[in-house]
């Protein structure tokens, strides 16, 4: 079974390439766990993940944090906040599927923006908090 972090990584990476106002304000699929080289701006990488046990005595389970970040060479917020506002309403409390697993929710933490150390670029910051468990629990043999 794949784990839990990594199906709702890509769960999550399969809805936003999905998700066309996403698609058109990123100027396509740039959408990254690993950033390939020469990529134009905006884009989105995956960045902080955690992953905790949210076991119950009779359930299996497991909460996480994900954090997005946009990235963007545009003069001021405007693309950065327009980004984040398209990642928050693709993910936030949507029924993603997630290998292996069931979604109980999906659901956006905090935002915020940022010019970033270089001074040129902006970089924002989308953290959701998420919750699943196995599809063996949900729909015993």
């Amino acid at each position: 079974m794949t784990s839990a972090d990594w199906a709702l990584q890509e769960a999550i990476h399969s809805a936003l390439i999905g998700d066309g106002s996403v698609l058109k304000l990123l100027s396509g699929p740039h959408v990254y766990d690993d950033v390939p080289r020469g990529v134009g701006y905006p884009y989105v990488t995956f960045g902080q993940s955690t992953l905790s046990d949210w076991s119950t005595m009779t359930d299996t389970g497991s909460e996480h944090v994900v954090s997005l970040h946009v990235w963007s060479q545009s003069a001021g917020r405007k693309e950065t906040l327009a980004v984040m506002q398209a990642l928050r309403a693709a993910l936030h409390d949507k029924a993603l599927t997630v290998a292996g697993h069931q979604l109980i929710n999906l659901r956006h933490e905090f935002s915020e923006a940022r010019r970033d150390v270089d001074g040129e670029s902006f970089r924002g910051l989308v953290r959701l908090r998420g919750r699943t468990q196995p599809l063996a629990q949900v729909n015993p043999a």
